[in-house]
């Protein structure tokens, strides 16, 4: 465990919680980030950092650089540090002072703690420079479904800040505070969306339903049928999600008439490239059978939102041992278990190798886990001096 380091990183963790309890208080949606982007850009400054800001919108990229002199064998090297900024469309119901003043919109998961950390991290690094090469800071916008990482490497964001490696990094709710995890391979899900719309005629449903085309018994069985492309179609070994969300049609002020349409949306989770073609097109193909079926007609729409997350083997080598440095290794978990959320930094780990690791959230004060994306979720500012380390930990393993 690094002891000198983490000493030296906790002279900032109250400046660092009052930030992180600032962006908690004004939280923005995907891509409307402007108030935290002006704080994260003036931060930077502040603390003699390179700033870009509207990398992919209201995205912003800090840039450090090393004085530690490149040996005359070897090239600088670059790795970028990604944390992402945005909020969600939650009421939030902590009863924390700090709870957002913008109603409807909440810190549900975290990214308000993410971008601190990272913040802390870039402080840290600015004034202890003893390395080579260059650290990206990447303060990404809109990880929740707005496509934020689309929208910075649509904006050049690899040729402009050029990266030979990336990492990421994610509270867990109920993990140890001043732990880490993560595995090699698939980590995270690709996350998608659907909807199936049933056209028909509509009808009386006491009188003449014999002379409508009727699209509740269509959406039935459809629901029904969808359950078969995880049990039967996708291999046994490989891991498959498809959940119905929403069912609308009809009204309950006129419960004698047959809807002329049917809404259906759902979600979709899988881990690899063939899955997820295998249960696009079986969705399809088993909607619009429903539908001849049932003499009414589907319009099916299928959305992959976020591609899987894949960690490369020799990046997780060395998020592992820069966690390891930080914390020892028996508070590092290096195989924990995949899981079915969905993660947009994934779109980054395609074009360049990268590893994203998991950071313990510990419990709420009251002693529960709440989970992220519900209204009771806090980031546990305790989690901050441990993320900070983390980064500059990656830096001395990449650049020191």
């Amino acid at each position: 465990m690094n002891a000198d380091m983490l000493a030296d990183i906790a002279q900032d963790h109250a400046e660092l919680t009052a930030i992180r309890r600032d962006i908690h208080a004004h939280p923005e949606l995907g891509l409307e980030e402007v108030r935290t982007a002006a704080l994260v850009a003036a931060k930077l400054r502040e603390w003699g950092v390179e700033v870009t800001e509207q990398v992919g919108v209201t995205g912003i990229v800090g840039v450090i650089r090393g004085t530690r002199p490149v040996g005359p064998s070897n090239r600088e090297r670059a790795i970028g540090l990604r944390a992402d900024m945005d909020a969600l469309a939650i009421i939030e119901q902590t009863g924390v002072p700090y709870a957002s003043e913008n109603p409807g919109v909440m810190h549900a998961c975290g990214h308000d703690g993410h971008t601190t950390m990272l913040l802390g991290a870039a402080k840290y690094l600015a004034r202890n420079r003893d390395f080579a090469g260059t650290v990206n800071l990447i303060f990404q916008p809109a990880e929740e479904g707005r496509g934020g990482a689309l929208a910075m490497l649509k904006d050049g964001l690899f040729d402009r800040f050029p990266c030979d490696a990336i990492y990421g990094m994610h509270n867990s709710p109920g993990q140890t505070v001043g732990t880490f995890a993560i595995r090699k391979g698939p980590m995270l899900a690709a996350a998608g969306s659907w909807k199936v719309i049933f056209h028909g005629t509509g009808g009386h449903g006491g009188a003449t339903p014999h002379l409508a085309t009727d699209v509740s018994i269509a959406q039935a069985q459809f629901i029904l049928a969808l359950q078969t492309v995880v049990s039967r179609n996708v291999p046994p070994i490989e891991t498959a999600v498809i959940s119905v969300g929403s069912i609308h049609g009809g009204s309950n002020q006129a419960s004698n008439v047959m809807p002329a349409d049917i809404e259906i949306t759902g979600t979709m989770r899988a881990y690899n490239k063939s899955v997820m073609e295998t249960i696009g097109t079986r969705l399809r193909a088993i909607a619009q059978a429903t539908a001849d079926c049932n003499q009414v007609r589907a319009e099916v729409t299928t959305d992959w939102g976020f591609t899987p997350l894949i960690n490369r083997a020799e990046q997780t080598d060395i998020a592992i041992e820069a966690a390891t440095a930080t914390v020892g290794s028996d508070a590092v978990e290096p195989n924990v278990p995949p899981i079915t959320a969905g993660e947009d930094f994934a779109y980054m780990m395609e074009q360049r190798p990268g590893a994203f690791m998991f950071i313990g959230n510990g419990r709420a004060p009251d002693g529960k886990v709440h989970q992220v994306h519900t209204p009771l979720f806090d980031f546990n500012d305790a989690a901050i001096p441990y993320g900070v380390a983390y980064w500059a930990q990656l830096v001395q393993q990449e650049l020191g």
